[in-house]
């Protein structure tokens, strides 16, 4: 039935195609010849990629080309390039689709095009935050920078900024999308700046690309002396879902000499760099059946992955699930190996931080709309808001902890403006001065200003305007909210503060005086109302508990007397917990769980507030639905879908049913995983469950798995964490709860790792032992130390498993039980990991072949690969 229920996947190969493909064309390509004439392009000689004025990309600068300077440049998009000798900031929009991975390429040539001889330096831009500082050795360096990075928004920005030390200029400007199951991070901060990327054992002298790689990486060929070549004329390889060209998966390295070990070192200047690697391995060589090739991979003398046995003709990339620092890799034969360690090809990207968040979209949107439909001839380029040093002329933002930063003021005065009032200002949500005086506007006060409630200060002094000021500002007016001077306009006044002549400085400071302590008083008195529901609420004297929080769910609202009836007087007992008792129901026919509040218990009602106030915006169809429940006097109780399976400690221990294979414990592992990672990630504000555990893991009928128990959740709001009293339960606690006081969402992804050692292992979170109790995650520590990877999985399972996938679902466990909160990963990606899990051990079960095993990785919902990912240290 686990098989069925995952099986699904492979109904859609047929529309799924389409998405596998990335045929050998361009399609998702921007290619950017900066400084080539306005409309022009041409097809590159070498690599067949169609290049394009930059023109209708930018609005500044000016162009130059390089060769009458210089007749030797080999590549023709480095003829041309774009300085910009007025002015700071100066930015591309590229238009691309919001939550895809890109790779972005830069590229620049000084080529002494000023025929100054001086080699400019100045800053490089990826949206609001620093990419680079460019500097340049000589007048014909090349330099290239490359990041892969996920857009935040429909648009990215890439902007060179003048430090003063030189004129800024870019010659090339290339994005390339890539598959968003490729290059993953830990978090949504960080981007890939390239580092390395070699084809190790290249039959090739020269760097190569695309049409050879069809996302356009550029390649370095990579020999050793003391390295043997060996290769393939086969093209029957298949890659994993990173695509590394074929050209270098047909050539590969082993040691010389009979040597069994295989070194190499990646190291930045700076020590504390920190890096994603990717290792491309495929077996070029068929061995005989009393021949193997095995072998463990070492980064500075810890293990990082193996023992790794690699498929004839089948690649593999070997990963980062963590950024590690750099430092010398070992590859050593095990003792049972006959051939030594083989490697292809290798990546190297340094984590790049990009803290600074970009002005919402909306904003932006309606910034870039307002400047269009006014003809706006202003230097706005960029990010409106950030980063704060280069934000907009005439505009103030708000730059609030970790959110985005919001437009609150637009000041377009004296700005040469004609015709009606944008309808565009009104997305301004946040807006609070707008002044638009001293231009040519015509029509009326139009009606959308009444919807931007934050305004405090409208001034349309000396425009063309006529008609009524909407009632909405009048109102607002005349309440001491609002300042509007409409001076020099056809407008009748018609509210209290209103004159036709120059206001005096004294009336100014009245309103503005009355306003603040209008203010002030609201302030005063919502203050003391919240000091006053927090000491009523700690003091623990709340004696009638509310009824409003309820109303939503009156249709679903049961008295006292339908749970006697539900459960037929409570016959059937199912669980007992510190919330009270769960009994067995019918609602309708249907099969019901009823779970009824201690009335001794205070802190078990805040629960039963908490959860009912969740599920009652959440929906997902990895959690628990709540069908009903009752508040009936003294009488309090949840009414949930029945799960016939009971919990999932109960259903691994439970020697009476047969044992769950491998397969069947990723799928509801997996889902699990689903239910959290919408938690986090799905729900608005995010919400920590802060006692995930295997007993509060429900079971269906079918095995699909349900997170339970919402008691102890709690929303984080304007923050990553909530303080809290100790909540959770003792082996899933997260660690640095007992110094912080703390629970953040990464205290659910630590207590989801001891969960998924619980499903692999089947063994206690803590083990009683003479000597001291033993955690779970010690125990496999232990084990894995010694290489000893099969004896960590469940006895029962017999061995009857895929080995690469259990390796690296014991590693994303092991990464989510790190001690250090900000080195776990996050439920997204731990997702991804898990699918890519299942689809290993359902490739093995079904005997589904490369092509379907490539559908079932790109779905979205397992987004599943083929990969192999190394043990974070």
């Amino acid at each position: 039935m686990v098989k069925t229920k995952h099986y699904f996947i492979i109904l859609f190969i047929s529309f799924t195609l389409a998405v596998l493909v990335h045929a050998q064309n361009q399609t998702g390509f921007i290619s950017l010849d900066c400084g080539l004439p306005a409309g022009s392009s041409y097809i590159d000689s070498i690599t067949g990629i169609n290049y394009t004025s930059d023109e209708p990309y930018i609005q500044t600068g000016t162009t130059h080309s390089l060769s009458r300077f210089n007749s030797s440049i080999q590549q023709q998009f480095l003829e041309n390039l774009r300085s910009f000798p007025q002015g700071v900031r100066h930015c591309y929009q590229l238009n691309l689709t919001k939550g895809e991975k890109y790779l972005i390429r830069a590229s620049f040539m000084y080529g002494n095009y000023d025929e100054k001889v001086e080699n400019p330096e100045f800053d490089l831009y990826l949206g609001p935050n620093l990419w680079a500082s460019m500097v340049f050795e000589n007048s014909t360096s090349v330099v290239v920078k490359e990041i892969i990075h996920v857009v935040k928004a429909r648009y990215l920005h890439v902007c060179v900024v003048n430090t003063g030390k030189g004129i800024p200029f870019i010659s090339v400007l290339e994005s390339r999308l890539l598959s968003n199951l490729t290059y993953n991070t830990d978090s949504e901060t960080q981007a890939l700046e390239f580092f390395l990327r070699i084809d190790i054992g290249s039959s090739l002298n020269s760097s190569f690309r695309f049409p050879e790689d069809i996302y356009d990486r550029i390649w370095q060929p990579y020999r050793r002396n003391d390295l043997a070549t060996i290769n393939s004329s086969s093209s029957l390889i298949s890659n994993s879902f990173f695509d590394p060209p074929l050209v270098a998966m047909m050539t590969a390295s082993i040691p010389m000499n009979g040597s069994q070990t295989l070194n190499f070192t990646v190291r930045d200047s700076d020590p504390d760099v920190e890096f994603y690697f990717y290792m491309h391995v495929v077996e070029l060589e068929e061995l005989q059946a009393n021949q193997t090739r095995e072998f463990n991979i070492y980064l500075n003398d810890n293990l990082w992955y193996g023992p790794f046995s690699p498929t004839y003709l089948r690649g593999n990339t070997i990963r980062s699930l963590l950024p590690v620092k750099g430092g010398q890799f070992s590859m050593e034969s095990t003792r049972s190996s006959t051939h030594p360690p083989i490697i292809n090809a290798f990546e190297a990207y340094k984590v790049k931080e990009l803290v600074e968040s970009q002005t919402i979209e909306r904003d932006v949107n309606a910034m870039m709309n307002i400047k269009s439909m006014y003809g706006l001839k202003k230097n706005w380029e960029g990010d409106p808001c950030a980063p704060r040093t280069y934000s907009w002329e005439g505009l103030d933002c708000s730059y609030e902890d970790s959110d985005p930063p919001r437009i609150i003021s637009l000041n377009l005065s004296s700005s040469g403006l004609s015709g009606e009032i944008s309808p565009y200002i009104g997305n301004l949500t946040q807006l609070q001065y707008l002044d638009l005086s001293n231009n040519n506007l015509t029509g009326g006060v139009p009606e959308f200003l009444t919807r931007l409630q934050f305004l405090t200060l409208i001034n349309l002094q000396g425009n063309a305007l006529n008609g009524t000021v909407p009632a909405g500002l009048i109102d607002r007016i005349n309440r001491r909210f609002l300042q509007l001077n409409v001076e020099g306009n056809q407008i009748p006044c018609t509210w209290e503060s209103c004159t036709t002549g120059k206001k005096s400085s004294n009336s100014v400071v009245v309103t503005v005086v009355a306003s603040v302590a209008s203010v002030l008083s609201v302030v005063i008195i919502v203050s003391a109302l919240l000091w006053w529901f927090k000491r009523t609420k700690t003091s623990g004297k709340l004696a009638v508990p509310p009824r409003k929080l309820y109303q939503e769910l009156k249709n679903r609202q049961f008295t006292y007397s339908d749970i006697q009836r539900i459960t037929n007087n409570f016959e059937k007992v199912i669980g007992k917990g510190g919330f009270g008792t769960v009994y067995h129901g019918f609602l309708d026919g249907n099969q019901v769980a009823v779970k009824m509040l201690s009335k001794t218990s205070f802190q078990g009602y805040k629960q039963f507030e908490a959860e009912v106030e969740l599920l009652l915006r959440v929906h997902h169809r990895n959690l628990t639905a709540l069908i009903g429940y009752c508040d009936d006097g003294t009488e309090t109780g949840l009414i949930y879908e029945f799960m016939a399976k009971g919990n999932l400690a109960e259903y691994l221990s439970d020697s009476s049913i047969s044992v769950l294979n491998w397969e069947g414990r990723l799928g509801i592992a997996l889902e699990a995983a689903q239910g959290l990672e919408y938690l986090h990630h799905g729900c608005k504000p995010p919400i920590i469950h802060r006692d995930v555990k295997s007993s509060n893991i429900l079971l269906t009928d079918n095995l699909q798995a349900k997170l339970s128990d919402f008691g102890l959740s709690k929303s984080f709001e304007g923050g990553s964490h909530v303080s809290t009293v100790v909540a959770g339960t003792p082996g899933y606690l997260d660690p640095e709860y007992s110094t912080t006081n703390r629970l953040t969402e990464k205290s659910d992804v630590y207590s989801f790792g001891v969960v998924l050692l619980e499903i692999i292992t089947n063994r206690p979170v803590i083990a009683r032992t003479i000597d001291e109790p033993t955690h779970i995650s010690r125990w496999v520590g232990l084990m894995l130390s010694n290489g000893d990877i099969e004896n960590i999985v469940d006895s029962r399972l017999k061995g009857d498993f895929e080995i690469n996938s259990v390796w690296r679902a014991i590693e994303v466990a092991m990464a989510c039980l790190s001690p250090a909160s900000t080195k776990r990963p996050t439920m997204n990606h731990v997702v991804t990991e898990l699918s890519e899990c299942l689809v290993a051990e359902i490739n093995r079960t079904r005997g589904v072949d490369e092509d379907e095993s490539r559908v079932m990785m790109a779905m979205a919902s397992l987004n599943y690969d083929s990969d192999i990912i190394p043990l974070p240290r």
